[in-house]
């Protein structure tokens, strides 16, 4: 005879001799027995929570890695000690309610649906640790992993739901899932989004398109600013006006969008801004603008080499320089250019090795434009955008120096100064 068929038999006769007979006795047993076990049961969650996992709490603390100690964080041990009381009904559930089958049945059915419910949560705490560890990781700059951990959980908490489903109606999950299969077509309509979210996940990884902390620009979703999170199925986007803006995972695969990353790790920023010249202000430069212009710092040595380029060029081809228009001759608008171009190379935050263009765009009814394309070596916003501010300040006000004139125009005040 075994030890529960002794207990069985030890209490039985404890219960006879307070005078339980028939169904009394059946039902006074059975109650002895679920005390008894519960007693057991949270006896064994008491060893098992505050014994054990403050010994391992402990443990990990004095450890030297940090990463360990997500798991605390996380609370897979907690999560891992209301195992234990749970098997212990498990396996007594059969012995105690022996007199009481379908109740039996019913306790276990209960208790098989609670294993599954801690099993879910301990594997969905691991999994969230093994998600945070990775984040520690250098390559988990470059490639973010979160929406491959929403799949595995959308698979985890899928086999628990087929599981609990299982134990309610009593069959095998294996038949469930034969049933589901009927269900597909519904299935891929409800997780579209999400099964189009995994593709796209995999292709932004795979890819490098995208990571978090990346600049991005895409006006259709009213999204400028840095990546906050990649989801399965959204990518989350913090504003410079600080506002939030969520992205399809998958329209980033689908349609068109600007990283800024390349820019970012070039060290580099590009600067690209035109100035409108006045045509009617550009002329040859006289003697007395050539002696002004070599007393000009950025100048002298220009004009100097210049002149004498033009000398040796206009007596070569026999050029007659009593008249303007023979041969070639200083300009102020070409000067001006060549001044721009110097001030700009001597300037400590413009990149030199770099795009470096000081060009003259095509005439219109607005004047000739004057483009500055160079890249700035300081590339945070502010700073980038004082860096623009200093250099076309001191471009309009030097323009004058030149005796070129800014094309803009006409408003009020000039009109009356024509009037008047």
């Amino acid at each position: 005879m075994g030890f529960f068929e002794t207990f069985y038999t030890w209490i039985e006769n404890i219960l006879e001799d307070l005078g339980l007979r028939g169904d009394l006795l059946v039902a006074g047993r059975t109650l002895t027995l679920v005390v008894l076990v519960v007693l057991i049961a949270v006896l064994a969650d008491f060893i098992s929570r505050k014994i054990l996992v403050r010994i391992i709490t402990r443990i990990i603390e004095r450890s030297k890695s940090v990463r360990d100690d997500i798991f605390l964080k996380r609370k897979v041990f907690n999560r891992l000690a209301h195992i234990v009381p749970a098997l212990i009904i498990w396996l007594t559930t059969g012995f105690v309610f022996a007199a009481y089958p379908e109740l039996a049945k019913l306790v276990m059915v209960a208790t098989k649906i609670y294993i599954i419910v801690v099993v879910l949560l301990v594997v969905d705490g691991f999994v969230d640790s093994l998600h945070e560890i990775y984040h520690t990781l250098e390559i988990s700059k470059n490639k973010p992993i979160k929406g491959y951990v929403q799949v595995v959980k959308i698979l985890l908490y899928f086999v628990a739901v087929i599981l609990v489903l299982s134990a309610l109606l009593g069959k095998a999950p294996t038949k469930l899932l034969t049933g589901l299969g009927a269900l597909a077509a519904v299935l891929i309509l409800v997780f579209k989004d999400t099964i189009l979210g995994l593709v796209a996940s995999v292709q932004l990884s795979a890819n490098k398109m995208v990571k978090p902390g990346d600049w991005v620009e895409m006006p259709k979703y009213k999204a400028d600013g840095t990546v906050l999170e990649i989801s399965l199925n959204t990518v989350k986007v913090q504003n410079w006006d600080k506002t939030i803006s969520t992205i399809p995972t998958y329209a980033l695969v689908s349609e068109s969008f600007t990283n800024w990353r390349g820019m970012e790790e070039s060290g580099g920023r590009r600067i690209k801004r035109s100035v409108n010249i006045d045509m009617n202000s550009i002329r040859f430069c006289d003697q007395e603008m050539i002696e002004k212009f070599r007393k000009i710092r950025f100048l002298n040595k220009y004009i100097d080499e210049k002149l004498a380029e033009i000398e040796k060029y206009n007596k070569e081809n026999g050029i007659d320089d009593s008249v303007m228009v023979n041969g070639r001759r200083i300009t102020n608008f070409g000067t001006f250019r060549r001044y721009i171009e110097e001030y700009l190379r001597h300037h400590p935050k413009i990149h030199k090795e770099m795009t470096f263009l000081v060009r003259h765009l095509q005439p219109t009814e607005k004047g000739i434009p004057l483009e500055i394309y160079v890249f700035s070596n300081d590339q945070a916003w502010a700073r980038y955008e004082a860096i623009q501010a200093d250099i076309f300040d001191h471009i309009l006000a030097v323009i004058p120096e030149f005796g070129l004139q800014v094309f803009q125009n006409p408003s009020g005040s000039d009109f009356q100064k024509i009037l008047s």
